[in-house]
């Protein structure tokens, strides 16, 4: 007898829409340092930065460029006329306050922002000034990031009894026999599992452990505990640069707890802005003098690896682009992210890996020590691969 073939593991599935145009909102209180934040990261004045709650009611859009070695190493190499790096799109929503699940304030709408975007930068206060009210009245981010947290859960926990109430009521008449049935029966098992992780377990969903049938219907929902968070600490420049403040052991503390496994970034405001007038020449100097670099290219990196993003680049004398992609997405669907023809008339992809190009030098190097690849529709696209896309007429 031949021997077993060991079984093939399913491939997990993703939580969060599909696609690659995702994008990550900059949520908070009132007066945390969002829209300043903002600001310096866009380098814009997009944000409305003014130190009163509300400042920002319509979410401000900006697409920030990835910092990217590999990028400005192929753009060195290939001197293209146009250089394209990867960006995350970024957005600035309105101050969260406590009770906003049931509308207060302007809960409604800054909710429905939440929900339009694909992950969360939570950005808390860290540290006391006199000329910048707290809409709570004195700083504490552990309260703040329990009110967005509740807030949050709260929304999804209406948002789920509803959905549950109307699959009672449609599932009344149902059998066993049809798949469409059992299939109903599935979706109302794993929505009534999701409300148990909200209500009982007083877990985000992101937390709970899911098979890929219920992470299917999960992404359905759209649910705002669903969405990956990076938490963002605002330090006064001083604490930053030396590294200490109060509250980040205590903030370190309650993520362990209450959120395993989620990253949580210090940084200053007050510094970036700062830094943002400066040229990049001066900009390096300055960070020298304080002892304290920038944190917005680890902030942005973040934000994209957490929307499970990466990319592939394609280079020449023309042009040098990086595309965005999601993690697990096949070559004829990253080929359609530059046309639609690509995909649906693909044949194959010319490959090669960009440490293979790094390491041999140059194309016709890579090729001649057979590290240029042809690879079909199955072949899965890695971070980092450059690509040479073949299309039919």
């Amino acid at each position: 007898m031949p021997p077993k073939k060991a079984p093939v593991q399913e491939k997990k599935a993703l939580l969060g829409r599909p696609g690659n145009n995702l994008k990550i909102g900059i949520v908070g209180v009132p007066n945390v340092g969002k829209s300043s934040f903002f600001n310096v990261l866009s380098e814009t004045d997009l944000g409305k930065a003014a130190n009163f709650p509300y400042a920002t009611i319509n979410p401000e859009e900006a697409r920030i460029p990835v910092p990217d070695e590999r990028f400005e190493w192929l753009c060195n190499t290939y001197k293209p006329a146009s250089k394209v790096p990867a960006h995350l799109t970024c957005i600035d929503i309105a101050g969260l306050t406590a009770g906003a699940s049931t509308g207060a304030g302007l809960g409604n709408a800054f909710l429905s922002h939440v929900r339009a975007v694909d992950g969360i930068f939570q950005m808390v206060r860290a540290f006391d000034d006199a000329e910048v009210i707290h809409v709570e009245g004195d700083v504490d981010p552990i309260r703040d990031i329990e009110i967005i947290s509740t807030e949050l859960r709260l929304k999804d926990i209406e948002w789920v009894e509803k959905h549950l109430d109307n699959l009672k009521k449609t599932n009344r008449s149902l059998g066993n026999t049809s798949l469409a049935d059992k299939a109903k029966k599935q979706e109302m098992a794993t929505v009534e599992k999701i409300y148990k992780v909200l209500t009982e377990e007083n877990k985000d969903v992101r937390k709970a452990d899911w098979n890929n049938k219920e992470i299917d219907v999960v992404n359905s929902l759209q649910l705002l505990t669903a969405k990956p968070v990076i938490y963002l600490v605002n330090l006064s420049e001083k604490d930053y640069v030396r590294k200490k403040n109060k509250w980040l052991p205590k903030i370190k503390g309650w993520i362990d707890e209450h959120n395993p496994g989620d990253l949580l970034i210090p940084f200053s405001v007050a510094l970036e802005e700062r830094l943002a007038q400066l040229s990049p020449e001066e900009r390096k100097e300055e960070e020298a003098n304080v002892g304290a670099q920038s944190a917005l290219p680890k902030i942005t990196q973040a934000g994209y690896n957490g929307l499970d993003l990466i990319r592939y680049f394609t280079c020449g004398p023309d042009e040098v682009r990086a595309w965005t992609i999601r993690r697990g997405t096949k070559a004829p669907q990253a080929a359609g992210v530059i046309h639609s023809d690509f995909e649906n008339k693909f044949v194959c992809g010319e490959i090669m890996a960009y440490e293979d190009l790094k390491e041999h030098g140059s194309e016709v190097a890579v090729k001649a020590a057979g590290k240029l690849r042809q690879q079909g529709k199955p072949y899965e696209m890695v971070d980092g691969d450059i690509a040479y896309w073949k299309a039919g007429a």
